[in-house]
């Protein structure tokens, strides 16, 4: 091995000692630890999150919860079963691939709703229409106010025409915690909807 190798190895190594000190820090609660970790670190990690998203916006999201996520778990580091940039490039690209899907997912929730005002549009009766059309407005409004996660299982369940069971496979959670969702979902659109029930068509 050349000179020029085992300077390059001894830098390098020296790198993943100064990383993983500072994670050890941030785990005793050092902020200033976080901050030199993130001034280090960050370009690395956005320029992770930016390949798999294509979106500079997105990316830095994904970067911020990147070191909020490092604060929370650097207890759980352990640097003999990995180096510190590959611990950062594992939540990088977890939290950007669930950044996209969730996008995926809010582009088709917002598609099954423009699909329902086209539909509406295509009523011939323009009595019929008008109704339709109002009764679309209250139900967007209606999910408009609930949690983002309760809106997206809703959508995903009624618009998707998925199962409960689907959607936990799809958003990898547990099917209690979606079915749970949906309940919390269903009865604040009804507590919405009912003063406006006799004004809404099938």
């Amino acid at each position: 091995m050349s000179d020029l190798d085992l300077s390059a190895k001894s830098e390098f190594s020296a790198q993943d000692q100064e990383l993983g000190n500072l994670i050890a820090k941030i785990a005793q609660g050092n902020e200033e630890a976080i901050g030199l970790l993130y001034d280090q670190t960050s370009s690395f990690v956005y320029g992770l999150a930016f390949r798999v998203l294509n979106d500079s916006t997105m990316a830095e999201e994904v970067t911020m919860d990147v070191y909020m996520q490092v604060w929370r778990q650097a207890q759980r580091f352990d640097q003999t079963r990995g180096k510190p940039i590959v611990w950062l490039a594992v939540f990088a690209r977890s939290r950007a691939i669930d950044r996209l899907r969730s996008g995926q997912r809010e582009r088709e929730s917002r598609h099954s709703l423009d699909t329902i005002k086209d539909k509406v549009a295509t009523k011939g009766n323009p009595e019929e229409s008008s109704m339709y059309k109002e009764q679309c407005r209250f139900v967007q409004h209606a999910l408009g106010s609930l949690a983002a996660e309760q809106r997206e299982v809703i959508e995903m369940a009624y618009f998707g025409g998925l199962s409960q069971r689907a959607i936990a496979a799809q958003m990898g959670e547990p099917l209690g915690t979606v079915k749970t969702r949906i309940r919390l979902g269903m009865k604040k659109l009804r507590s919405i909807l009912g003063p406006f029930e006799g004004r809404l068509v099938s």
